[in-house]
């Protein structure tokens, strides 16, 4: 150390003057450690005795010598020298803590309460976070414009008090016999000494002391980065931050089983399909290319083999999972499951909860008022009366930025003045006939904190010309916090006049053309300058009118609420005189005294004491404005010794800020002071304040009786203040309580537990002439018991009246009847609520504990939001916190108040400070107020809105927190901990009733067997009377390959098909004779070129469009079997190419056809880098084929033989493939050919992939069949033609189109905006009857009707779109087709549908999700809805496994090796009870069927099929069935930046993944909002929030999300996040 050699008592004043500076800069952050640690020892060097060790660190300071008042503080306090100081930086105005809060007990109690828990480790996953999310731009840029007003107010002025030595503590504070304590207050319960620098200090872990282990990345949060140093203090240590865990309540580890290890849990088995590995995603994608060229075989490379999951990521699950292990607080008691009501956990009452034992309180009564005959009978004439006799006496001096005196208003100037602009205001703002002002008008008071002479003027001048005053702060700029409440309370004031300077003018913001701006939410103003020169002064006959006081408004005082609401309090011309009255008794002001005032003038104490009584009594008022506390913060001692001032006013920060300047000012003398007002001494943190004040300033002849803390509100005015005491008199009272037993609501001594004490001082007896009540806060005003907490009441003449132009509100505040505990009113007399917390002591003293607009509800507990700061303040916040700003407010999250704390973050703390930090003040709070914290926040500095004095602005904090713009740059969210309400697990009932049961159960309860069918094929067996009717000539073939040669002999001219290029035009045709002579080529290469037997599976690969139609039938020819495989995108070989290679593997291909292009592709050196180029099996282009005939075409001899292979990636990630046999070719084909009517004479127009299931069968297949024409658009076109689709639709007049969702999820992303310009293009949608979206998913409703409503005004019908459901056991299930009632859509209760039941209730309804039908049931298909448990049909109100009989359904999987019991029980498995004979195929899809009030073809009631989601995708969480597009929706609904989201579980925690399309700077305000909208909608908590780029969810050909390609590529960490929250 640099300074260990050195005597620091004996170094030049000088010396230690620098090094108290030093430190004070580095506490402040005006420079960084290691700038300090190289100045500090450049200071030293000359003075150190021998050679230097290593540089001072912040935990090396040492304690203040005993007896010195010196210890580590700032410099000696003169003007000159914080003038020098401010020239050189821009901002002195706070410290590391806010002293308002400040205690050294309670310090201690958070230091012990985490000691506690040192041996007690728990591993908290760090979030990760990729290094650009949070870039610190450099401060200037970060501070908003500041103004003469704009300083720190109570929030923000934190100081760090070590300037004291630490005086004697009381042992009676420490195990209170009672809980008022008289005490000498020199020697109260909090010292002066600040022990914040020396937290982490403690003895340090000895050498064989088992140390722990942990991985690196973890390692900051546990130890500290240098190592303890000797110990700093004589007294029991508290535990090193290495060993204090950031919470208390998990078991030691020691003697507890280890937990599973997650990251090693195989898998189940999948049967023979084949597992898509983890690297699903391809980065550096576009998401266009993801989504429509990427196709399934852009999920990733496939291998067989596990995904390893010993990534960072797992490691974090499992010590998240590790923390979820320790048993919440409070237990979860039993609940009731009930699906009609909300499910949430009903408390039960804990018979030790602490209720109150007293008596009823009895009302307390102040003194009575004293009539005094010379008492003026109106404020304005105290005012004229000295300014006739007492002109020359001076009324005001206020003080310019250096602190000196700038003017001094005399109380005849002040007469004068004031006279002139009543005259003007009355008379001279109009034309001579019109008169602007009447009395009673309202008129705003604009003025600036640094100039109280003008805001006398115009208040008295006001009072004199019967105007009401309205005081507001000066508005900066549009975005001012709150700025739009402000109008608000203008507007209910009817405020259309301000008054101001011509300085404070000219500073306001104006428009381009020099107009003042208008204010968001302001009404129109007229702005009046009140300079003395703009003034007129009166005819000598006029005077103003003066009457006697009375009940009409006098003036009109601000108030924000807790939700940020600005009101006015009306205050009438008789209270404010009674007021005056009442606080010249209390204060025994005399006349002629002297009054330094520190507070703000415009509202409040500074504005009754420094303003109105103060004229009253013809004081001299010094006014301290903020901007010369910030120069100067001993400024105000400074005028008490100069004036020799009797009174000063001030706050708790004043105290703090003047004891951290003072430094040996021995010509300071306070020994004129007789009282010294603490306005906020209603803080229950404010003795700490004052004892330290006290402790300092003594030997300066501060007496102890002076100091007299006041608790007041703007409704209820002053409520009481302590008087001044007499010398030698015993000192007030202090009360030690138990938090434990305030969050009940009563008052407790606090015996047990040290650490959750809170110390109050009394705030006095209550004002002279009032009457004082205690009722509880919440329910009836029903009075208090003596030991119990409640709001304060208070009746008196000295108060507001009401809240101006909201008769409603003003009711409830300012006409309260208490009433005693049968409910009966006490009396008549009308009470006002104060706002305040507290209860009546001992001798009728009046101690305080809290605001109720700080009052936090949390599990039926009340705690107080400045408890919380205090603590959070406690936990060594200087390297974290800036300038100990922090806020703490409760959000309502499912049906209970959340604990949020929101802090700023000094630029310079690092990642694992601040970690470190937050874990420990979740500990700290958790420990001492028994309350889990929800959200824990901080943000860069300087970024929270703030007051207008420069304190954080709590509503405006909260707003931005709840609607995502608070931009936090860490962020800690701990659901686990804090929500113990959620519902009760379901536990599965054993299966003690059968399916059977079941059946007769719902028969007798008049529920239908859920099941539906389409309407018959009626296959015609006559084929004569099919040639002699002309009719469909297909239905005598039951191969397509007969289809296709009688067409191409009947019709050979007829085009099947017209492939579309990007610009519209036709670049390829296929007629009947065209395709049969093109497949009759590639059948004779075939055989020739390829050597195949029949039988043999041939791969082709083939970008959409006519070639692969070819190629298909060519193969059929030849009698082999096509395996239609997506080729690989050219530029994403890596990704896209294993997956082709598997598929030729799998399905053991004998040989491939392909273009020239994607045959140099596979043999390309790009190729072999991904795979074995030479293993390909025998490529066959197709391009050039010579006009050959094969031999024969071949004729299977069975229908049932397989005609294809359908290969598909589902969206689990499984790749599988189907065996489509001849009969099913036929069967669908005939079943889409009724369903849709197509014969040869119709178009439709085709825009989607070609791969595999409908979409397939429709690009190849039906247009053979049913002779229609087909237009190929082929969806990869759309990127360079937006509207391809669309206009090709309106040019060929298409009636019926068939797309996929993300073709219309890209027109309606990319086209809905340009309605007009298609419009103008001649684009008519009129034509189109029906547009079906082929889908193996639930239908997406949202996306089908925002199509719908953007495409209407180009003439698309609400009814025409549609969709499909196929599954990979029948392709096609439902279509919607061209006859029958149109698609129905249904709302279900989504608390039903999670425990499998479907109640159908009313739109709109809470928990409703709305289902669309998934189209008609095709004909020849029937569907059962069956427990996929029990394998028993289920009734119509259950929700089901859809399974299928049919003739088209498919005959098995495609398996290498070969496993029947996979295909028996998915593709021939029969029902448990009920129709055991029928084999159904299981589709995998959940849904059900309902009754419609709709008739069908044949007249019958429609029964509608609708698809819920599939089963392998349901996550079973709590014993319930969650799908995952439901909590997909609710998250994208939670913020606008949220482009898409997937979601998975991950063992038993639910992980949310979201792309965020916005600013990097967004990404954290997700976390908290996703969190809550989860836990709302779905009462589920979410473990792990991942936010990433636009494009990193994998999505297949169909737009379905590939869930467990995500999950695989993130447990593997290959996500590149922006950033990962773990939720505690």
């Amino acid at each position: 150390m640099a300074d260990r050699g050195v005597d620091l008592s004996a170094l030049p004043k000088e010396v230690r003057d620098q090094l108290a500076e030093l430190d004070l800069e580095l506490s402040e952050g005006d420079i960084t450690q290691k700038g300090y640690e190289k100045k500090r020892t450049k200071l030293l060097l000359p003075y150190i005795i021998h050679p230097p060790v290593e540089p001072l660190t912040r935990n090396d300071v040492q304690p203040p010598a005993p007896g010195s008042s010196s210890g580590h503080g700032p410099p000696p306090s003169s003007s000159s020298r914080y003038r020098e100081r401010r020239s050189r930086r821009t901002h002195r105005n706070g410290g590391t803590r806010d002293d308002r809060y400040r205690s050294d007990i309670h310090t201690e109690a958070v230091q012990a309460a985490l000691a506690k828990h040192k041996e007690e480790k728990m591993a908290l996953p760090m979030p990760t976070k990729r290094r650009s999310t949070y870039v610190p731009s450099p401060m200037e840029t970060r501070t908003p414009p500041d103004s003469s007003s704009a300083s720190e107010d109570e929030m923000s002025a934190r100081r760090q008090s070590m300037v004291a030595p630490a005086p004697l503590h009381n042992p009676n504070l420490q195990s209170p016999d009672c809980w008022i304590t008289r005490t000498p207050q020199g020697s109260s319960t909090s010292s002066s000494a600040s022990s914040t620098m020396s937290h982490g200090e403690g003895k340090p872990l000895s050498q064989n002391q088992p140390q722990p282990q942990y991985k690196p990345q973890y390692q900051a949060l546990y130890k500290p980065s240098h190592p303890p140093p000797y110990p700093p203090h004589p007294e029991p240590h508290h535990a090193p931050a290495s060993d204090i865990m950031p919470h208390g309540r998990i078991a030691p580890s020691e003697n507890s089983a280890p937990p599973p290890d997650v990251t090693a849990m195989a898998l189940p088995a999948r049967g023979p399909r084949v597992d898509l590995p983890s690297n699903a995603t391809v980065r550096g994608m576009s998401r266009g290319q993801s989504r429509s060229s990427m196709m399934e075989t852009a999920d990733g490379r496939i291998n067989l083999q596990r995904v390893p999951v010993n990534s960072r990521v797992s490691t974090k699950i499992q010590q998240l999972l590790n923390t979820l292990k320790r048993p919440k607080r409070p237990p979860l008691s039993e609940f009731f499951t009930d699906d009609s009501e909300e499910i949430v956990e009903v408390p039960q009452p804990d018979p030790n909860t602490p209720k109150p034992e007293g008596r009823q309180i009895i009302p307390v009564k102040g003194e009575p008022l004293g009539v005094v005959s010379n008492w003026p009978p109106a404020l304005q004439a105290a005012l004229a009366r000295w300014g006739a006799t007492q002109g020359k006496s001076p009324a005001l001096t206020a003080l310019d930025i250096t602190g000196k005196a700038l003017y001094t208003l005399t109380y005849g100037k002040l007469w004068s003045r004031s006279v002139k602009l009543a005259y003007t205001l009355l008379n001279k703002l109009g034309t001579k006939n019109e008169q602007i002002l009447k009395p009673g008008d309202r008129v705003a008071l604009v003025y600036p904190n640094s100039d109280p002479g003008m805001f006398w003027v115009a208040f008295y001048g006001c009072l004199l010309a019967e105007v009401i005053p309205v005081p507001i702060e000066v508005p900066l700029s549009r975005k001012d916090a709150g700025i739009s409440q402000v109008g608000f309370l203008l507007g209910s004031c009817g405020v259309g006049l301000a008054l101001t300077s011509e300085i404070c003018l000219k500073g306001l913001p104006k428009t381009p053309t020099g107009e003042i701006m208008q204010f968001k939410g302001w009404p129109r103003m007229k702005w009046v300058i009140t300079d003395s020169k703009y003034l007129t002064k009166p005819s000598k006959d006029w005077q103003p009118h003066i009457p006697t006081a009375n009940t009409d408004p006098a003036y009109i005082e601000y108030k924000a609420n807790k939700e940020g609401t600005v009101v006015g309090v009306a205050v009438s011309k008789v209270a404010m005189l009674t007021h005056c009255q009442a606080l010249t008794q209390a204060c025994n002001y005399c006349e002629g005294e002297t009054l330094v005032n520190v507070l703000d003038f415009k509202k409040d104490m500074g504005l009754w004491h420094g303003v109105l009584t103060a004229v009253m009594n013809r004081i001299h008022t010094i006014s301290v404005p903020y901007a010369v506390m910030k120069a100067c913060p001993l400024s105000w001692v400074q005028r008490v010794h100069i004036h020799k001032a009797r009174l000063a006013l001030v706050k708790c920060r004043d105290l703090h800020w003047a004891m951290m300047a003072h430094r040996e000012q021995r010509d300071i003398s306070l020994v004129s002071l007789r009282m010294l007002i603490v306005a906020d001494g209603a803080n229950p943190w404010s003795v700490s304040s004052c004892d330290a004040f006290l402790n300092v300033f003594q030997s300066h002849g501060l007496k102890p009786e002076v100091i007299c803390p006041c608790a007041t509100s703007p409704e209820a005015m002053t409520v009481a203040i302590r008087r001044p005491g007499l010398p030698g008199a015993p000192l007030p009272a202090r009360a030690v309580l138990s938090l434990g037993g305030l969050s009940h609501g009563v008052i407790r001594v606090n015996t047990e537990d040290k650490n959750s004490a809170l110390t109050v001082q009394d705030v006095g007896h209550v004002m002279p002439g009032a009457l004082m009540c205690i009722v509880r806060p919440d329910g009836p005003p029903q009075l208090c018991k003596t030991d119990e907490i409640g709001e304060i009441i208070i009746n008196s003449r000295a108060g507001g009246t009401m809240y101006y132009g909201l008769p409603g509100v003003t009711k409830n505040t300012f006409e309260v009847i208490p009433v005693n505990a049968n409910g009966v009113p006490i009396g008549e007399i009308p009470f006002v609520r104060s706002g305040l917390l507290g209860f009546v002591g001992p001798g009728s003293l009046i101690f305080v504990v809290g605001k109720i607009e700080g009052l936090l509800q949390v599990s039926g507990r009340r705690h107080n939001a400045d408890d919380l700061v205090a603590t959070a303040l406690a936990v060594e916040p200087v390297k974290t916190v800036y300038r100990g700003r922090i806020a703490v407010f409760s959000a309502t999250v499912f049906y209970d108040e959340r604990v949020v704390i929101v802090a700023e973050q000094r630029p310079d703390a690092s990642e694992e400070d601040s970690f470190q930090w937050m874990s420990r003040v979740l500990q700290a709070i958790d420990s001492i107020h028994q309350v889990g914290l929800y959200c824990l926040a901080l943000v860069p500095a300087n970024t929270l809105p703030k007051t207008p004095l420069g304190g954080i602005h709590i509503s405006d904090t909260k707003q931005f927190f709840l609607e995502g713009n608070l931009h936090p740059c860490n962020i800690l969210m701990c659901p686990h901990t804090c929500v113990t309400n959620l519902p009760k697990p379901r536990q599965k009932q054993p299966v003690g009733v059968g399916p059977a049961s079941v059946m007769v159960g719902n028969l007798v309860a008049g529920k239908r067997i859920a099941q539906a069918a389409g309407r018959e094929l009626g296959v015609i067996e006559d084929q004569d009377l099919v040639r002699k009717l002309c009719m469909w000539p297909t239905v005598m073939h039951q191969y397509l390959t007969e289809a296709l040669q009688w067409r191409a002999q009947t019709d050979p001219d007829h085009v099947l098909f017209v492939l579309l290029n990007a610009k519209g035009v036709a670049v390829s045709t296929a007629t009947c004779v065209q395709l049969h002579k093109r497949a009759e080529k590639i059948s004779a290469a075939l055989m020739e070129k390829g050597s195949i037997n029949t039988g043999e599976n041939v791969v082709l690969l083939y970008p959409p469009g006519i070639d692969l139609i070819a190629s298909f039938y060519g193969c059929l020819y030849a009698g082999v079997v096509p395996v239609n495989v997506r080729p690989p995108h050219p530029q994403n070989l890596a990704a896209t190419l294993p997956t082709v290679r598997m598929i030729i593997d799998v399905s053991k291909a004998a040989c491939i056809l392909t273009t020239q292009n994607l045959m140099r592709i596979l043999r390309s050196k790009e190729a072999a880098a991904s795979v074995n180029i030479k293993t390909w099996p025998t490529i066959i282009d197709t391009d050039d084929l010579p006009r050959r005939r094969p031999p024969q075409i071949y004729k299977p001899p069975t229908a049932e033989m397989m005609a294809y292979l359908d290969f598909s990636v589902s969206t689990t990630g499984m790749l599988t493939g189907v065996k489509i046999s001849h009969a099913a070719v036929s069967a669908l084909c005939r079943s889409i050919k009724l369903q849709c009517e197509l014969y040869s004479s119709r178009q439709i127009a085709i825009c989607l992939d070609p791969y595999c299931g409908l979409g397939f069968v429709l690009w190849c297949l039906a247009s053979v069949y049913s002779g229609h024409q087909s237009i190929l658009i082929p969806p990869f076109e759309l990127e360079s033609c937006l509207s391809l689709w669309l206009s090709t639709l309106s040019q060929y007049r298409v009636r019926d189109t068939f797309c996929s969702y993300s073709v219309m999820e890209f027109c309606t992303k990319r086209l809905g905006t340009q309605t007009e310009l298609l419009k103008a293009r001649g684009v008519n949608l009129s034509c189109v009857r029906s547009c079906v979206v082929i889908a193996e998913e639930r239908p997406r409703l949202a996306l089908t009707h925002s199509f719908s409503k953007l495409f209407k005004d180009l003439g698309l019908s609400t009814r025409a779109v549609s969709t499909t459901f196929g599954s990979r056991v029948n392709l096609a299930v439902c279509l919607q087709g061209t006859t029958g009632p149109d698609p129905c859509t249904v709302y279900v209760d989504m608390k039903s549908l999670r425990h499998d039941r479907v109640r159908l209730v009313e739109r709109g309804a809470p928990q409703s999700l709305p289902l669309m039908e998934s189209g008609k049931i095709l004909p020849g298909v029937r569907v059962i809805i069956v427990n996929p448990e029990t394998r028993g049909p289920l009734g119509d109100s259950h929700l089901g496994e859809i399974w299928v009989n049919s003739p088209h359904n498919a005959s098995g999987y495609y398996t290498i090796y070969g496993e029947e019991s996979l295909q028996a029980d998915h593709f021939n498995t029969k029902l448990s009870f009920g129709d055991p004979h029928t084999l159904w195929a299981r589709t995998g899809y959940l849904g059900f069927v309902k009754r419609t009030e709709l008739l069908d073809a044949s007249g019958d009631r429609h029964d509608a099929l609708f698809v819920v989601g599939s089963l392998d995708e349901t996550l079973e969480l709590r014993g319930l069935r969650y799908h995952p597009t439901d909590i997909e929706t609710s998250v994208s609904r939670a913020h606008r930046s949220i482009a898409e989201s997937a979601v998975f579980t991950w063992t038993n925690l639910l992980v949310v993944v979201s792309e965020l399309c916005g600013s990097e700077q967004d990404a954290l305000d997700l976390v908290p909002l996703i969190t809550n909208v989860v836990l709302e909608e779905h009462h589920l908590i979410v473990g792990v929030v991942v936010i990433v780029d636009p494009g990193v969810i994998p999505i297949n050909s169909r737009g379905e999300k590939q869930r467990m390609h995500l999950r695989d590529s993130f447990l593997a960490d290959q996500l590149d996040p922006i950033y990962v929250a773990y939720n505690m």
